[in-house]
């Protein structure tokens, strides 16, 4: 591996990127609480509970469609101009997307416009963090010694649980300031964590600006201009040359994104429409379990190190299969403890697969389309795992019971488990 600059040392690298998927998460974050608090009354008024909540679930959704196609444009200009220049546009789209929804009016106000902004704006929102983990991830492993990528590569990965801590903080605080009244909190409050993102975002600009480029990826922008070959377009060689492992990686961290999306987003909206817990209580758990999977991330990233990062994912995925089918009976017994223990077992079984796919990913993919081919098989998983599960989960219930999104959960950790045992063991793999 080619030495890091004197201007850029490995752990500067490792804290740039951990503020940075920070603050992006953090963006992505206080939508999902949001969807799940506040937007079925404000933009969706007319469609009462369980449909506004279907449809608020739905704008959700959207940021997952949209994740994929920010990864191959992203993905492009990430392995053709380089991951810096990549990461600090994603920052800048993800921080104006999510300003503009705290300026947003209600539908009361502007009526159908309202949702259909809300739509684009989440678009917007899940292309940049589409192009984002990828460009992240790839910093820390291509800087990273031999022997300790998932070390570093665990750097960005903890930076989703620092967006939740602090989005769930600022919802949390703002309804004591307002007294937890729902009048004003629906009226204005809730709009104060999408509006203090902007300061958050130019913290996080500071930061990336002030890192130089991978050495790997100078490497093989000189190994080009010395090839006189006309090089590829990133996507289609990715394509062409990895599709199995794009197909799955994407099945590999299908319950990844299930267990989180469901553990926040959905188990928020279960927990005070469903079983009718206040609001403060479900966010104060929601910390507690951001906390817990942060240590899982960090535990498991080092494991990875030692044992392998498709023996650690297997891990995740065979506990995930029994904790899916016991969830829901669980949390039906409507006691705070047994709401308390569901979202933090589930949220560290995520963490237990998040820690080590940091590294599993980029190590998985030529440099030449690293970025497209790792960003790829991440987000076709977040369409498959964390936009299907929080939108049918509601109507699944209604229908079935409970039971039934359990079933479902675990069918998704049965597919991941069969794809991680198919891929190949990387982490000694030379980048």
């Amino acid at each position: 591996m080619a030495t890091p600059t004197s201007g850029t040392s490995v752990r500067k690298v490792a804290v740039a990127s951990c503020i940075g998927t920070t603050i992006e998460f953090y963006d992505f974050f206080i939508y999902g609480t949001a969807a799940a608090l506040v937007f079925p009354t404000v933009f969706f008024p007319a469609l009462g509970a369980t449909a506004g909540t279907v449809a608020s679930f739905a704008t959700f959704a959207v940021a997952f469609i949209a994740r994929p196609v920010g990864a191959a444009l992203f993905g492009h200009y990430g392995d053709r101009i380089g991951r810096k220049k990549t990461l600090v546009s994603t920052l800048l789209l993800m921080g104006l997307c999510t300003l503009l929804i705290g300026m947003l009016p209600s539908a009361d106000t502007i009526g159908v416009a309202a949702p259909i902004i809300l739509v684009l704006l989440r678009f917007g929102q899940g292309f940049a963090v589409g192009g984002e983990w990828a460009g992240a991830t790839l910093l820390t492993a291509e800087y990273a010694p031999p022997g300790k990528r998932g070390l570093y590569a665990m750097f960005p990965q903890v930076g989703p649980a620092f967006a939740f801590i602090l989005s769930s903080s600022t919802f949390l605080v703002t309804g004591a300031l307002l007294g937890d009244t729902d009048e004003a909190f629906l009226t204005w409050g809730w709009r104060i964590p999408f509006l203090f993102s902007i300061v958050l975002v130019a913290i996080g600009l500071y930061m990336r600006l002030a890192i130089e480029e991978t050495p790997v990826f100078r490497a093989n922008q000189a190994a080009r201009a010395i090839d006189s070959a006309k090089p590829g377009l990133p996507f289609l060689d990715a394509w062409r040359h990895q599709p199995k492992e794009i197909l799955l990686s994407a099945g590999a961290l299908a319950t990844l994104f299930a267990f989180f999306y469901m553990g926040t987003a959905y188990l928020t909206s279960y927990g005070t429409k469903t079983l009718g817990f206040d609001r403060p209580f479900v966010l104060i758990v929601g910390i507690g379990a951001a906390v817990a999977f942060g240590a899982a991330i960090i535990v498991s990233a080092l494991y990875s190190d030692r044992l392998g990062r498709r023996r650690v994912l297997m891990v995740s995925s065979g506990l995930a299969i029994g904790w899916a089918l016991l969830l829901f009976p669980l949390l039906d017994t409507g006691t705070p403890v047994a709401f308390a223990i569901g979202v933090v077992g589930t949220l560290t079984i995520f963490g237990i697969a998040y820690g080590p796919c940091g590294a599993f990913l980029p190590e998985m993919f030529q440099t030449r389309y690293r970025y497209t081919g790792a960003g790829m098989g991440y987000n076709l998983a977040g369409v498959l795992g964390g936009a299907i599960p929080p939108l049918i989960a509601t109507p699944l219930s209604a229908s079935f019971g409970s039971i039934a999104i359990g079933i479902m959960l675990a069918g998704l950790a049965v597919l991941s488990f069969g794809c991680t045992y198919a891929l190949v063991e990387t982490k000694d793999k030379a980048m």
